[in-house]
């Protein structure tokens, strides 16, 4: 697979991961119209720490397609909604075979909705976007370019975790910040990257 910017179909250039053949659609959809674009709002950011966290350890794919099971499940991943779980709620999740059925994952889920319901409304969304880098960075020409951590990430995922959210590691927290748009990662050729 190639690391450089990649041409599609329909002549644009893609970052690769965009363009991979068995799911090329799912794939490019999402790329040119929601990574890497700004997202806010707690309820909002809370379903993309939900999605990358239980995205760990299995391709993006998957959690694509299951994406809609996801919202159905967590309750359009309205904060207040899953926080409110019960016992019951994270059995019948574990027997949901629309979403990917990891007991320490959807427990995490519930426990970071708990957390988080007990913020101010919008105090989530600024906490997440405090750690943006300053500045803009260098473009990427390659995904070889393309951290996998950063220092803000780290200090992210340990804020975090201090205050009671878990499976927010690093690395999840920097796949988040790409996600959410806090920092741009299309490649220097990629024909989203201003749009990001």
């Amino acid at each position: 697979m190639s690391t450089g910017a990649v041409i599609g179909p329909d002549g644009l250039a893609r970052c690769p991961w965009g363009l991979e053949a068995e799911s090329m659609e799912d794939y490019r959809r999402y790329h040119d119209t929601e990574w890497g674009r700004p997202v806010h709002g707690d309820d909002a950011l809370y379903e993309r720490m939900c999605l990358e966290a239980f995205q760990s350890g299995l391709s993006w794919l998957t959690i694509l397609r299951r994406r809609e099971g996801f919202r159905a499940a967590f309750a359009d991943f309205s904060i207040a909604k899953v926080a409110a779980f019960t016992e019951a709620d994270a059995e019948r999740l574990l027997a949901d075979p629309g979403i990917i059925r990891n007991r320490a994952k959807i427990t995490a889920a519930i426990g970071n909705a708990r957390v988080a319901a007990e913020w101010a409304p919008g105090e989530l969304d600024a906490f997440i976007w405090s750690y943006a880098p300053d500045g803009p960075r260098r473009a990427p020409r390659s995904t070889a370019d393309v951290p996998a951590t950063t220092p803000e990430s780290t200090a992210l995922a340990k804020e975090l975790k201090k205050r009671g959210f878990r499976f927010v590691g690093p690395t999840t927290a920097y796949a988040l910040m790409q996600a959410c748009g806090l920092v741009n990662d299309h490649l220097a050729n990629c024909h989203t990257r201003g749009a990001a």
